[in-house]
């Protein structure tokens, strides 16, 4: 990346972000189609969510199902949701963490450039 006598090869920093943007983008868009799933009570409710974060479905225990008890049931598919996003989450930064950590290291300050360093 450095040329003789100290200069930085812009191209090829460039060329170098728009794979890095490039392999983001896909890598979003496999998220976008991949379910993960979080449970609660036991696997008495179900939540399904996508990589980015969106309620899939929702699956309810017919045991569970109390007319005299809404607030617990109320509570399961609360914690069944958190529990799919924080599956998410985790997956997101699997998925993303190395990608993200990419665009920040290696690269010189470039805080002339928008969108590109500090």
């Amino acid at each position: 990346m450095v040329q003789p006598g100290g200069g930085f090869d812009l191209s090829q920093i460039m060329q170098q972000a728009q794979q890095m943007q490039q392999k983001l983008v896909e890598a979003q868009e496999e998220l976008a189609n991949t379910e993960v799933t979080g449970t609660s009570g036991g696997g008495l409710v179900t939540a399904t969510v996508s990589g980015d974060s969106q309620l899939k479905s929702l699956a309810i225990d017919p045991k569970v199902v109390d007319p005299e008890d809404v607030e617990t049931l109320s509570d399961l598919v609360v914690a069944a949701v958190r529990d799919a996003s924080a599956n998410a989450q985790k997956l997101t930064e699997q998925k993303l963490g190395p990608l993200a950590g990419g665009l920040g290291g290696g690269m010189p300050d470039l805080g002339g450039f928008p969108g590109l360093g500090g």
